[in-house]
């Protein structure tokens, strides 16, 4: 059976995963689609052409980690597709968090995608494709986005490691680091409760364009991807511009 894996599938950039992969990959005999909230997921069932396995897990819990190892172990798939798309981040700054978000960021931004990537390599096989949801906020310190940029600098270290370990195995590992995608519910749930940063995001994405980009990317076996002018020019700035200048000015901008 060949399979496409996908986290965070009930909305975002998860869900427009499903939807482009299925349309253009045929050859994809079962979506199993992961998130929290089941209605979601049977709703993004109804719409893909292909027999979708609805798996209402949190990927924060040990659990479910184990629930996922025992299906593979039991199903042995072929994983042609693995996307790494849950996550979620909070505005503010790091004194002021509530430590069990700063807590829960780090449990699902790095421990769940790291796990659920972990407990897929045994099935991929040759052509097969991962893409993890980064995030610009990799590329350096981020002053009000403290702990989230970390997490993702976790994340993207991580996927630029495996992506040259499966190099010789013909497994395609990219680092999808987007800027602001804006009709998802990342900006929504980030600035919930009294963030007073970010306040507004300038030539945000969208994420049927970002994840047109990111698949073409990883076909073409991308180590990292930026799908679109902002993200491009951030990670050249990140490149050029040393932390002790770059972070500062960030701060000064994240007011804007």
């Amino acid at each position: 059976m060949r399979i496409a894996i996908l986290t965070g599938a009930s909305s975002g950039l998860g869900r427009e995963y499903a939807r482009q992969i299925t349309a253009q990959d045929h050859d994809i005999d079962e979506v199993w689609a992961i998130a929290r909230r089941k209605d979601r997921l049977e709703a993004l069932a109804a719409q893909l052409p292909c027999p979708v396995r609805v798996l209402p897990l949190d990927l924060s819990k040990t659990a479910s980690l184990d629930e996922l190892k025992k299906l593979l172990e039991i199903e042995r798939p072929v994983v042609r597709w693995l996307v790494c798309a849950a996550g979620f981040g909070k505005i503010s700054d790091i004194a002021d968090l509530n430590p069990q978000d700063a807590l829960d960021m780090v449990n699902v931004n790095c421990r769940a995608a790291m796990g659920v990537t972990n407990l897929c390599l045994p099935y991929l096989t040759k052509g097969s494709r991962v893409l993890e949801i980064c995030s610009t906020a990799s590329f350096q310190p981020l002053p009000g986005l403290g702990v989230y940029a970390a997490t993702k600098a976790f994340l993207y270290s991580y996927t630029k490691a495996l992506h040259h370990e499966l190099l010789f195995r013909g497994v395609h590992v990219t680092a999808v680091c987007p800027y602001w995608v804006k009709d998802t519910e990342f900006i929504p749930v980030a600035r919930a409760g009294k963030a007073k940063q970010y306040r507004h995001f300038p030539l945000a994405s969208r994420s049927p364009s970002v994840v047109r980009l990111s698949l073409a990317a990883s076909a073409a076996n991308l180590w990292v991807v930026t799908p679109g002018l902002v993200c491009s020019v951030h990670r050249i700035a990140a490149k050029c511009i040393p932390h002790a200048l770059m972070v500062p000015l960030l701060g000064l901008l994240r007011k804007g």
